[in-house]
């Protein structure tokens, strides 16, 4: 059976719908805004039957009813402050109501995007990630706003005015209810038109952000291959694109409120015609038809404001769509109710005939087998794409065995809580990540609760003090996004101090020292043969030279294991490891 999504046809309607759940919690407050908009109706539609009566108050020069007309004007006044102040809570109740439901839903997302597997973010680009949680929703937040402010508003103006219409002269309210739904005839067919162009600007929008969120990360890059003039010609690409579908959405939406207002023009010129020759036959006052004129014109205003909320609701509906596709991504696997919390772990680690592919058509890992004894060194070589960090992933859980089984201290992995398995590991991987934040609070991401002693031995250890101290403010320095304001080098010096301030029972270092000068990684082999003590390693290298102490070197080639043993027996075996390794020398040499 098909899977139903909001982005489907018929999916505005179910999009709808959950935006409505989204408002329930806050039901009260949606009911004080209705108490406080039936209010604000109902005093302004009573001011068009005081000024009736005060035109009635006034017959001709000499016969003005000076008291009674001065009693009308205090009572418009009284009516238009009570007005003016329900008109100011209720926006306020509105502003709070829209904000929370956009702060609850923003929440809900970014908290979605922790949970989600590691699969999705891979297969989605980042811009289009952020430009769902930020844009789309901010997207949401005005149409939800101007739903608040005008929807309901508009709705009870229509019902006040008709029934005071009603009041007046039935016959000619029945024109204007007669005339009325050609409006909405006409807003809805401009309506279906217009919700699938914002639907596409919604999608192009998404993809410009991750277009330029790729090229601004990689602006190095772009302009070491002077690729300058081609980013700019497919940025313009998708510009153009999305300046095509705003435009066409800009355009339907557009149509509504002259449509609309002309046919309010037809609606208010037929009640005038009507009204005069009612009151030429004597059946109402000059007062009254100057009440119904009133009367019709703020009948019809709320068509236009109705008919622009609904062409804002388009835009808003179809960025809700993707706020909910993005909620209704699968998220991780749960995990099971008994699940086990690793403690003490002693950093056995086996795994038993893994097979995994990141796509079924393109197999990677075959039965796989590795066991590792608790303290052994385990280093994995290979050519590029053979799966030593597919391997890194498994070992971690970010990704899922198809078969097989990926063991610790004899606990399946899927049956241990992720939090308890992933802080036995530390990791110091090849692409660094640090935070906009201090210095400090960098390394001690992984344990916030470390002291400042902790924290600058960790950093001595790394042999990253000494740049560290030469910063504007020490530790406190704060790194720029990206670690912009870092050399690669020292980044990497950052990442290995963070695992050395936790001391994790578990190493995985994938190209660890990668991006360090020879001479620093001389002291930081010193610093990971001591952290390594004791402790269960996986060290991914593609320099043969940093792993020739390793327990056991794990040769591996197209997701198998094909020759595994120390760095001599290897070398004597004279196969594919010792290929790569005089390989290696040959082309240093």
């Amino acid at each position: 059976m098909r899977k139903q999504t909001d982005q489907a046809p018929g999916g505005r309607a179910r999009t709808l719908r959950r935006v409505l759940r989204c408002i329930r919690p806050y039901s009260g407050l949606v009911a004080l805004s209705l108490a406080l908009s039936v209010l604000t109706v109902a005093l302004t539609l009573y001011v068009p039957i005081l000024t009736g009566r005060g035109v009635d108050l006034i017959v001709g020069p000499g016969q003005v009813d000076f008291s009674g007309l001065l009693a009308v004007i205090l009572s418009i006044l009284i009516s238009v402050l009570i007005t003016s102040a329900a008109q100011w809570v209720m926006n306020h109740i509105n502003n709070q109501i829209t904000y929370h439901i956009v702060q609850d839903l923003r929440g809900r997302a970014f908290n979605h995007l922790q949970e989600l597997p590691l699969s999705y973010t891979d297969q989605h680009s980042t811009g289009d990630l952020i430009s769902r949680v930020i844009t789309d929703i901010d997207q949401l937040s005005d149409g939800l706003l101007l739903g608040f402010t005008q929807l309901f508003t508009g709705a009870a103006t229509i019902a006040g005015t008709i029934f005071f219409m009603l009041s007046i002269d039935p016959w000619i309210t029945l024109i204007v209810v007669l005339l009325s739904p050609l409006s909405f005839v006409a807003a809805n067919f401009i309506s279906k038109r217009s919700f699938a162009m914002f639907q596409r600007q919604s999608e192009t929008r998404g993809e410009l952000t991750g277009f330029t969120n790729e090229l601004l990360g990689g602006i190095k890059v772009v302009q070491a291959f002077n690729h300058q003039t081609q980013a700019c010609e497919e940025f313009d690409a998708i510009n153009r694109r999305l300046s095509e579908f705003s435009l066409k959405a800009t355009f339907y939406s557009s149509l509504t409120n002259p449509v609309t207002r002309f046919m309010c023009a037809v609606i208010y010129a037929g009640v005038a015609i009507a009204g005069g020759l009612t009151a030429i036959a004597g059946k109402i006052t000059v007062g009254q038809l100057s009440s119904f004129l009133s009367y019709t014109n703020q009948y019809t205003k709320p068509f236009n404001d109705i008919t622009s909320v609904l062409t804002e609701l388009q835009n808003s509906i179809a960025s809700a769509a993707r706020v909910f596709e993005l909620l209704d991504a699968p998220p991780a696997p749960a995990e099971p109710t008994d699940a086990v919390v690793l403690r003490h772990p002693k950093g056995e680690v086996r795994l038993e005939h893994v097979d995994f592919s990141y796509t079924p058509e393109a197999p990677l890992i075959q039965d796989l087998n590795l066991s590792a004894a608790p303290g052994q060194r385990i280093a994995i070589v290979g050519p590029t794409g053979c799966g030593k960090t597919t391997l890194i992933n498994l070992l971690m859980r970010f990704y899922d065995v198809h078969s097989g089984s990926i063991k610790v201290d004899g606990h399946d992995i899927r049956q241990l809580t992720r939090q308890s398995l992933r802080t036995s590991y530390g990791m110091v991987l090849q692409e660094t990540w640090l935070r906009s934040a201090s210095i400090r609070d960098n390394l001690a991401y992984g344990r916030p609760d470390a002291t400042d002693e902790e924290v600058i031995a960790a950093a001595k250890k790394a042999h990253a003090h000494s740049f560290i101290m030469r910063m504007p403010e020490g530790y406190q320095t704060v790194i720029a996004e990206g670690g912009g304001n870092l050399s690669q080098g020292q980044k990497q010096l950052l990442c290995i101090a963070r695992i050395m301030l936790c001391l994790p029972p578990m190493l995985i270092l994938d190209e660890a020292t990668s991006s360090i000068d020879t001479r620093t990684e001389i002291h930081i082999q010193g610093a990971f043969e001591t952290l390594m003590k004791g402790r269960t390693s996986f060290i991914v290298a593609h320099r043969l030279s940093t792993i020739q102490n390793a327990d056991n070197i794990l040769v591996m080639n197209q997701g198998r294991i094909i020759e595994q043993g120390t760095h001599e027996a290897l070398l004597e075996k004279n196969g594919f490891y010792a290929q790569l390794y005089g390989s290696q020398f040959a082309s240093e040499d």
